[in-house]
């Protein structure tokens, strides 16, 4: 399949970049090699009409995904259409507008609700900028979204457990009812390509998803790797581990002959495991994964682990010994590597949830410190 941005290099502009799904896109426009699109931020659509026309000149396509799904019914409805209006009168005013703009709309359009009549307002307002200019607008009708990251009590029910299992909290469900998912990356690779039909939704319940969350949850606070029988198990607790980071301590046994300890026990999740040695001063990684599940166990030495979310500055630095052994486990999205920090010899074991198959390796480069 041909490459739906090719001749688009340093064209595209997305407009809600730092939202959930305008991160999503561009970490899977960063996966696939795509250049650095324009950033257009809620201050440029407020501020002066020529600095957003001038951010808008001579794009390719723009990706128009900001907008507001809570509140109260005239914040939702002033948080789509508001930024819309600016975005329309900034393409008017272009003296090359836009070729396209791909505009993330809402199955919901038009249903009668605050969210449902402000995205289809929306969608006119740009319909019409975009006719009047000569270009094309793709309307993308989207379900609930969830995936790693999600800002709860906002972006879905689904960040909204994550968090409360997250902190303890058992998820509160208010009457329970049937959902169509669809995860934020196969969101944007719809957005990359709307000319090709979107991957399919997954449907289930409110309470079936408390339930497997939490089953995700109890498992997982004792190191273990939960049961994940499909790749909606595998994105689902993905999203669940980008609220709930961090080292996890590991059982162990000690007698007369000396120590065991499980590095990595996993209910039916499968998976490889490996085992590197690393020289005094050498790093490996520099990479991160889509949707890998990938734990690190230091047995021997002495390392530094690092890890930065994609698309953000700040580096988590976590150290670690084979005299005290931890599992760490990389979140999905972030970049990461582990450098041997010690005098010896480092000796790692890793795990992944699924055997490398180098046709889709889902590891991208990346470089964790790239100021170091």
């Amino acid at each position: 399949m041909s490459d739906p941005l090719s001749g688009m290099a340093g064209d595209v502009a997305v407009v809600g970049a730092s939202g959930f799904l305008g991160w999503h896109l561009r970490v899977l426009m960063r996966a696939r090699g795509h250049p650095e699109p324009r950033i257009v931020t809620r201050a440029d659509l407020t501020g002066p009409p020529e600095r957003l026309a001038g951010l808008l000149e001579g794009a390719g396509r723009v990706y128009h995904l900001a907008g507001a799904c809570r509140g109260e019914p005239a914040d939702v409805r002033d948080g789509n259409t508001t930024p819309a209006r600016h975005l329309a009168a900034a393409v008017r005013r272009c003296a090359r507008p836009p070729a396209e703009v791909v505009y993330a709309n809402s199955v919901q359009a038009g249903n009668g609700t605050p969210y449902g009549d402000a995205k289809q307002e929306a969608a006119a307002l740009l319909r019409a900028a975009v006719s009047a200019t000569g270009g094309a607008l793709r309307d993308v009708a989207l379900p609930n979204l969830f995936g790693e990251h999600g800002r709860p009590f906002h972006n879905s029910v689904v960040a909204t457990f994550c968090r409360q299992l997250a902190d303890g909290q058992p998820p509160t469900v208010h009457g329970d009812r049937e959902l169509d998912l669809l995860h934020a990356t196969d969101a944007a690779a719809h957005l990359l390509d709307p000319d090709q039909p979107p991957a399919p939704c997954v449907r289930t319940g409110v309470r079936d998803l408390a339930d497997r969350l939490g089953r995700f949850a109890a498992g997982y606070s004792g190191s273990a790797i939960p049961h994940l029988a499909d790749s909606f198990d595998v994105r689902l607790f993905n999203a669940y581990r980008s609220h709930a980071t961090g080292r996890h301590g590991l059982p162990r046994n000690r007698d007369g002959r000396g120590e065991l300890y499980e590095a990595a026990r996993t209910t039916g999740a499968g998976g490889q495991v490996f085992v590197s040695t690393t020289v005094p001063g050498q790093t490996r990684g520099q990479h991160f994964h889509l949707d890998k599940i990938e734990r690190f166990v230091v047995l021997s030495g002495t390392a530094e682990i690092r890890l930065r979310r994609v698309l953000d500055d700040t580096v988590v630095r976590i150290r670690v010994s084979g005299d005290d052994p931890h599992a760490v486990d990389m979140p999905a999205k972030w970049a990461h590597s582990i450098t041997n920090v010690g005098t010896g010899e480092l000796l790692t074991l890793f795990w992944a949830n699924e055997v490398f198959d180098p046709d889709h390796p889902d590891t991208f480069p990346e470089a964790v410190d790239p100021h170091r």
